[in-house]
């Protein structure tokens, strides 16, 4: 019996031994996998402040002022959060009363057909994670209940925000878009001046 179990100990113990030496080369093998990959994007600063803001909206409401590239979260009455926010560019421009009618964290992007016209590199598909355009988070704008193709989202290229550069969706710091996303639900009215 005690050769059993002496016999049985050393198979364990080999058999530990083996899984430890192919962890480690895994592990190298990770390690140095990782060391060839570019690196992460950053989140971005915060461009968010606090402000006095006039609109006689309902608190959860989000007032997009293309003119000053920022997005204004109704907080309070007579208060908002100001988030700084790239807007679309001229022919990009659009305004209206829409909702948030979904919302994903790390989002695929599908470009549309009529953009990948526009942009012959661009793909047919980009995968969710941290190398896609559409950053950290996406609030998908919905009009009567159909999806308007626009987004707000957020950048993996914080000098990305602040200017007219869109193709009609509004981009934030992924920072923001994070904290924009957890206080935001679907259903949300966004107004677009």
């Amino acid at each position: 019996m005690q050769a059993r179990r002496g016999a049985t100990g050393a198979l364990l113990g080999a058999s530990l031994g083996g899984l430890l030496v192919l962890s480690t080369t895994v592990l190298e093998a990770q390690g140095e996998s990782r060391k060839n990959r570019p690196p992460l994007p950053a989140m971005g600063p915060s461009l968010r402040n606090s402000v006095a803001f006039q609109s006689g909206e309902s608190v959860g409401t989000i007032v997009i002022r293309k003119n000053e590239k920022a997005l204004y979260l109704v907080v309070a009455p007579d208060q908002a959060l100001r988030y700084r926010i790239s807007v679309g560019r001229e022919g990009f421009a659009w305004t209206g009363t829409v909702r948030v009618g979904d919302k994903k964290e790390w989002p695929e992007w599908r470009p549309p057909a009529e953009m990948r016209g526009r942009q012959h590199d661009l793909p047919e598909f980009v995968p969710a994670g941290p190398y896609n355009p559409l950053g950290a988070r996406a609030l998908y704008l919905y009009d009567g209940g159909r999806d308007t193709l626009y987004r707000i989202h957020g950048t993996n290229d914080p000098k990305g925000v602040g200017f007219d550069g869109t193709s009609g969706c509004f981009r934030l710091t992924n920072t923001d878009v994070v904290d924009l996303f957890r206080r935001v639900p679907v259903g949300t009215k966004v107004i677009v001046e």
